[in-house]
């Protein structure tokens, strides 16, 4: 059985590499656009369809992962800021207030093309900041491809104030969500230091 992760994403990648989940990347580039209004459902509607695209792919029996983050605020959906004047005006959106981080994950078996999706919310508090902390912030180049323009686990955490929910949601993959689904549905359990399917050691 192999396992691939369809996101280019550094930060997804060493969620699960830390975890000693035996996976490979399998890049695919989709219009980021939905539909669907509703949070959730916009995120679930994005990962799914960038699953779908990856296991176009794939022609062995494999498991497809894939995921889409957002940051809403005030009714309002922040993806990844495209400039220096968007990445300010998103931060100065975000700080002083509480804002909600949607992660849609998807998983798809193949050949038979068995699929789940799911998602997961955070509430996020910025602390107030004045307007060279934020172009000091951009500076780093943290902002680029993090929705919502800043990424919590680098120097975003000193303008992170706090955070109501799960952490990893934040980062971009929220992995205890995303296991559970891959043991309840598709059965790969974690066992010690590694994972099974069908009673079998997973490996690369």
């Amino acid at each position: 059985m192999k396992i691939f992760l369809a996101s280019k994403s550094p930060r997804r990648r060493e969620l699960l590499e830390n975890l000693n989940f035996p996976f490979q990347i399998v890049e695919n580039d989709i219009e980021e656009v939905s539909n669907e209004k509703e949070p959730s459902k916009y995120v679930m509607d994005l990962a799914f369809k960038k699953a779908q695209k990856a296991a176009d792919k794939i022609r062995d029996e494999a498991i497809v992962i894939a995921a889409d983050t957002i940051v809403v605020v005030d009714g309002e959906i922040l993806g990844k800021p495209k400039d220096r004047e968007e990445a300010f005006s998103m931060l100065k959106t975000l700080q002083g207030k509480e804002h909600i981080v949607y992660t849609g994950i998807a998983v798809i078996k193949l050949p038979e093309m068995k699929h789940s999706v799911d998602y997961q919310e955070t509430k996020v508090w910025i602390r107030r900041l004045e307007d060279e902390e934020i172009l000091n912030y951009i500076a780093t180049g943290e902002c680029w491809d993090k929705a919502g323009a800043y990424a919590i686990q680098g120097f975003g955490s000193l303008i992170v104030e706090k955070i109501e929910g799960d952490y990893f949601n934040v980062v971009g993959l929220p992995v205890a969500k995303l296991f559970d689904l891959l043991k309840r549905e598709f059965g790969v359990k974690w066992v010690g230091r590694g994972f099974e399917y069908k009673d079998k050691r997973l490996a690369l």
